[in-house]
């Protein structure tokens, strides 16, 4: 639906549990070096605590400094989404706080991942609700638009597709199609058997160490 400045798109449908609840246990690395290392969110910094953030995005493309369309998306959110906001990195006002993000936790929201400010940086630390933004002032918003709800948009040089699966922890922020979630849990449990072995190796002592060995031998070394 478009209504003059505004582009509305569509609901996402939730990821599946399975896929959501199995990711709470796959740290972000693992899942970016089966991405082939050249997908996910670069440049946000993590603003809670240490919760993991998994979900379904919720996109928005907000004009810099206004989070009208942020209001309209409290409304229509689901339990299991991420607000997923593209703010095209501006610094000078804070597109949520304290307030919305009281909002957000009652309404079931699962996270921000914010290219651009919040304020009230302290109210997300200790109630650790899972925020990874660009960075913080203490200037607020306006509320005017124009702006898009579940378009894509493009968060820290990563396009983000309504319904994409976002997972985030100390390392930063990854998305990817559900429909891929399958192949990628089988694929980081694979490195996970990898780096296990790695890791047996390393704690024998020794100097000579075959996973060292093979990296340097590829490259003459």
């Amino acid at each position: 639906m478009s209504l003059f400045n505004f582009d509305i798109g569509p609901i996402p449908k939730l990821a599946p549990e399975t896929l959501t609840a199995a990711l709470r246990d796959v740290v972000t690395p693992h899942l970016s070096d089966n991405l082939r290392r050249l997908s996910g969110i670069v440049g946000l910094q993590r603003f809670h605590r240490a919760r993991k953030l998994v979900g379904t995005a919720f996109t928005i493309k907000a004009r810099p400094g206004d989070n009208l369309l942020i209001y309209r998306a409290l409304k229509d959110i689901e339990p299991g989404h991420v607000l997923v906001i593209d703010g095209a990195g501006d610094p000078h006002n804070a597109l949520v706080g304290e307030l919305i993000m009281l909002y957000a936790m009652q309404r079931g929201c699962a996270g921000f991942v914010i290219d651009g400010a919040i304020r009230d940086t302290r109210a997300f630390f200790e109630a650790d609700f899972p925020c990874h933004a660009r960075s913080s002032t203490h200037r607020g918003p306006y509320k005017f638009g124009p702006g898009s709800m579940n378009r894509d948009v493009c968060v820290g040089g990563q396009v983000v597709h309504p319904g994409d699966v976002v997972v985030g922890d100390e390392d930063g922020v990854v998305c990817f199609d559900p429909a891929d979630g399958e192949r990628l849990l089988a694929a980081v449990a694979q490195t996970v058997r990898t780096e296990d072995a790695i890791k047996a190796e390393i704690a024998t002592g020794r100097v000579e160490q075959g996973w060292l060995d093979r990296t340097l031998s590829a490259h003459g070394l």
